[in-house]
């Protein structure tokens, strides 16, 4: 595997890692009335679906290996762009549900040689 296809799934890695790190032993109600922890998941969402990306332009072959990454490039485009209508309890589910499952497939594409 290349060195920038590595470097782009080692940032998506660290981002969902942040992810379930600030989300542990929270609740919905916590992140609603908590504007920095909000932004600080936010902010890592943006971090995967921009790295996915732009993984998708050099690999989509790998791309492709990682549930719904053109969903995930298309929430990271509504956190940025459309921020008025975020809905938190969106962010929370995904951050929840889904984000355990692209941590396991990263993990396993980065173990590949």
């Amino acid at each position: 595997m290349q060195v920038e296809i590595k470097k782009f799934l080692a940032d998506i890695q660290e981002a969902v890692e942040d992810i379930i790190e600030f989300t542990r032993d929270k609740s919905i109600q916590d992140y609603i009335e908590n504007p920095l922890l909000r932004a600080g998941v936010e902010r890592q969402f943006e971090i995967i679906g921009e790295a996915l990306n732009q993984l998708s332009k050099i690999d989509m072959t790998t791309a492709e290996r990682l549930t719904d990454y053109r969903r995930i490039i298309a929430f990271r485009n509504i956190l940025i762009h459309g921020y008025s209508v975020i809905d938190d309890k969106v962010v929370w589910d995904v951050a929840k549900i889904d984000i355990p499952i692209l941590l396991q497939e990263v993990s396993q594409l980065l173990e590949e040689p």
